[in-house]
Parts: C-alpha cells; sequence; structure tokens
C-alpha cells in the first residue's frame, strides 16, 4: 500500500483529501505547513507528495526545493489557486511531477495520483533490479571445492526455488548472509527486495519497530508512520541474522507471522499483510536454548523446515588457496597492485592457522598483507604478527620431568592458554576464541591449571 503526504494550511482540505485518498485505497500521512512535512519525511516512506502551494513561512516551491534535495525521484504533485498558473510553470520546471487547480474535480485528481504513484513505482523497481544485479556479483565471495561446501550448494539449489523457511547455522564468519543471498538471487523472487536485519544489533523495543513497523505516537520518537522490514520486504526475502538473540517477547510475534503472515505495526491496529520468504541463521545452538527455556520450540521448528550448517574454514583446509587466490585478486585490483603470489611458508601457515574467525578473519588478514606487502609475493613478515606467533607457538619440555603423555599434554595446553592470554590482553572472550573453545570451557581449563 502506498502512502500519500498531504501538506496544506487548510485544515479542511487536509481531512477532505485523507478521506478520499484513504477510500481510494492509498495510506495518507498530513503535514500543515512546509517543515513539518520535511520532518515526516525524515521518519516515514513516502510514496509521493500532494501540497499547496500557498502556505505560511515556507511555500510549496521552497517545499519542492528541499525535496528534491534528498530524494530526486520522489513525486511532488502541486495543488494551485485559480491564477497562479505562473507558479504552477514553476514548480513544473523545479521538477514536481503535476500540478492541479482548485477546486478540483475528484476524479481529476485521482488520475494524476495514481499516474504519479505508479511511476515512482517503475523507478523503486528499477533501483531494486540495478541493486540485485550488483548484488549478485557479491556471490564470488563463495569460493570452494570442497565437499563440506559442494553439500552446501546441493542444498542451496533445492531449496532456492522453493517457499521453504530456511534456518542457517554455523561459527562466525563462515558466510551464512552470503548462503541467504544466494538463495534469495536463485530463486523466483531474485528481482525482488532481499532485506536484512541483524537482531543483535537493536534493543527489544527498537526490534519489534524494525520488524513490524509503527504507527505515528507508538511511542516517544515516532513522529510519523514506518514501514517495517517485513512490509519491505513484501514479494522477496527476509533475512533475520543472529535470529538467536530475539527475545521471546518477540519470537511470539515472528511465530505469528510465519503461520499467518500478516501483523499489526506497533501501536496500530489494522492488520496488514506480506508475501515474505524468510531465511533466519545463528551462530548459536538453538535447540540446546530451546531446551534451556530461552528460545520458543514452536519458532525453532517453524524455522528449521530447512537447515543448512556451515563448515567451518579449518574443516575445508582445501579451499584456503581458493579463497587465498580470490582475495588477493579483489584487493589486488582496489590497491591497484600488480599480480601477487604467496610464498609456501605464508601458504603453510594458512594450513596450519585454526581460523576461529574463519572466512572472514582470512579475507580481512590478505586484505591487510595486500595492503602491507613490498612485493609482490605474501610472506609472514606481512601477516599480523600476534597470529603468526601464536601458530608457530614453539612448548618449551622439560623431559626429565614429564614421563607420560597425559602429563605432557596437560603442561601443553597450559601454555597454550597461557600464551593466548598474553596476546589477548588477558581478555578471556578473544583468548578463548584464539583457542578456538568457548569461553565457559576456558575459564573451566583456567580454574584446572590455577592460572589468576
Amino acid at each position: 500500500m502506498e502512502t500519500i503526504l498531504v501538506v496544506d494550511d487548510e485544515k479542511n482540505y487536509l481531512v477532505v483529501l485523507s478521506a478520499f485518498l484513504t477510500e481510494e485505497g492509498y495510506e495518507t500521512l498530513t503535514a500543515e505547513e512546509g517543515q513539518q512535512a520535511l520532518e515526516v519525511l525524515e521518519g516515514a516512506d513516502i510514496d509521493l507528495v500532494l501540497t499547496d502551494m500557498k502556505m505560511p513561512s515556507m511555500d510549496g516551491i521552497e517545499l519542492l526545493r528541499h525535496i528534491k534535495e534528498k530524494s530526486p525521484d520522489l513525486p511532488v504533485v502541486v495543488m494551485t489557486a485559480y491564477g497562479t498558473v505562473e507558479k504552477a510553470v514553476e514548480a513544473m520546471q523545479r521538477g514536481a511531477f503535476n500540478f492541479i487547480q482548485k477546486p478540483f474535480q475528484n476524479e481529476t485528481l485521482k488520475q494524476i495520483v495514481d499516474n504519479a504513484v505508479a511511476t515512482y513505482r517503475v523507478v523503486k523497481e528499477n533501483r531494486r533490479l540495478v541493486q540485485a544485479l550488483e548484488d549478485r556479483y557479491r556471490f564470488d565471495n563463495i569460493v570452494g571445492k570442497s565437499k563440506p561446501l559442494q553439500d552446501v550448494f546441493d542444498v542451496v539449489q533445492k531449496v532456492a526455488h522453493t517457499k521453504a523457511t530456511v534456518l542457517i547455522t554455523g561459527e562466525s564468519g563462515t558466510g551464512k548472509e552470503l548462503i541467504a543471498k544466494a538463495i534469495h538471487f536463485n530463486s523466483p523472487r531474485g528481482d525482488k527486495p532481499f532485506v536484512a536485519v541483524s537482531c543483535a544489533a537493536l534493543s527489544e523495543t527498537l526490534l519489534e519497530s524494525e520488524l513490524f513497523g509503527h504507527e505515528k505516537g507508538a511511542f516517544t520518537g515516532a513522529i510519523a508512520v514506518k514501514k517495517g522490514r517485513f512490509e519491505m520486504a513484501d514479494g522477496g526475502t527476509l533475512f533475520l541474522d543472529e535470529i538467536g538473540e530475539v527475545p521471546v517477547s518477540v519470537q511470539v510475534k515472528l511465530l505469528r507471522v510465519l503461520e499467518e503472515m500478516s501483523f499489526e505495526r506497533v501501536g496500530g491496529a489494522k492488520t496488514i499483510s506480506a508475501d515474505v520468504r524468510l531465511i533466519a541463521a545463528t551462530n548459536r545452538a538453538l535447540k540446546a536454548e530451546v531446551e534451556q527455556g530461552s528460545f520458543r520450540e514452536d519458532l525453532y521448528f517453524r524455522l528449521n523446515v530447512v537447515h543448512i550448517e556451515l563448515p567451518p574454514l579449518r574443516e575445508r583446509a582445501e579451499d584456503i588457496p581458493l579463497l587465498a587466490a580470490h582475495f588477493i585478486e579483489k584487493y589486488g585490483q582496489e590497491a591497484n597492485r600488480g599480480e601477487m603470489t604467496v610464498s609456501p611458508e605464508a601458504m603453510r601457515f594458512f594450513y596450519n592457522h585454526r581460523w576461529p574467525g574463519n572466512v572472514r578473519e582470512l579475507e580481512h588478514t590478505i586484505e591487510r598483507a595486500v595492503l602491507l606487502s613490498s612485493g609482490n609475493e605474501i610472506t609472514l613478515d606481512d601477516l599480523p604478527k600476534d597470529l603468526v606467533s601464536f601458530s608457530d607457538l614453539e612448548v618449551p619440555m622439560d623431559w626429565q620431568k614429564l614421563s607420560n603423555l597425559p602429563e605432557t599434554l596437560e603442561a601443553i595446553e597450559k601454555r597454550l592458554i597461557q600464551k593466548a592470554l598474553a596476546l589477548s590482553n588477558n581478555v578471556q572472550s578473544r583468548a578463548a576464541n584464539l583457542l578456538g573453545i568457548p569461553r565457559a570451557n576456558l575459564q573451566y581449563r583456567l580454574k584446572k591449571h590455577n592460572i589468576v
């Protein structure tokens, strides 16, 4: 449903026009003067501005100028009084879509409004298609020939042409959003919006508003109607990243949307329908959280129609040379570097490193090396010192005191933990990440080895 902003200092006109446009199937917002209209435009998704020409403080021409500076494609229709044709011509010269003289016939207004909205709809659709084409090139980042990754590709190919909800799991940095985009752009919805939301980045109140939208006055700061991500993704795909971070109260509403494909905006009573394909992702063990009661079981089963588990980079080491070559080419071109290679010692390091940050960590490591390398070959000297020193850790052994394997392994473990803490400035979460173990596991081992 398109939204029209009506701007007029005569309240009677606002009431009459709002009622008429609502009957014609449009959602309407109103403003009594230009500055108020600009504030509404800042906080709402508007498809057409219908403004009076003569208003105090800021007339229609000035309002048109401000609108075109920020949103050149947004259509503006100017209402003029009898005898102000010159002003109407000026408005057209400054980019107005059309003008209409007061008083006017409803049918004339309807025709102008319908044409303006239809034109803007085409403009927005073209934008989406261009963005879709740009996003397709990002799939080059899904590089690999390993069996685990090929298995993922097989599932993507089978599920892309369906409407099934997909749950993508895997460690941070394994490429969950890239897989979600691969599903979307290889589906019949590929020319429609792909809308992503990071659930962990928003508070409970903001997340609910972001997903479902809100009505004007729903809470402090809600100065205008705002469409939620479900509305924005209508006809396309909504990607909910870090779904495990969604509060239980929002989980209830999310479940209803998945089952009925309808919802109400925050502070609203009107039921809105949306045709959305949902893809969710998490690096958390949702099944365990269901057992603990922190994630709804019914929502889990509704999300987990098709499950894709992305393998960590350490489990598909044969892909590392391909990924390294891809990132070297990518960042080498951006930095206008010539053809670059990786030294045997650096490649051996790439193979041996555990890559707790997975493909993302490898990418950032390559980007840094390309920028800092003084030659056309990436060597160990071009890699972060803490990364290399930790990977090449030498554990001092006293074979006179250590006479069996268990004692030797315990000593190695203690030394590795101490080294990880030193490299991470005693930040336990980072040390656990370096070691590739959960923080709780690290805390247990700190107590076991009496490391303070």
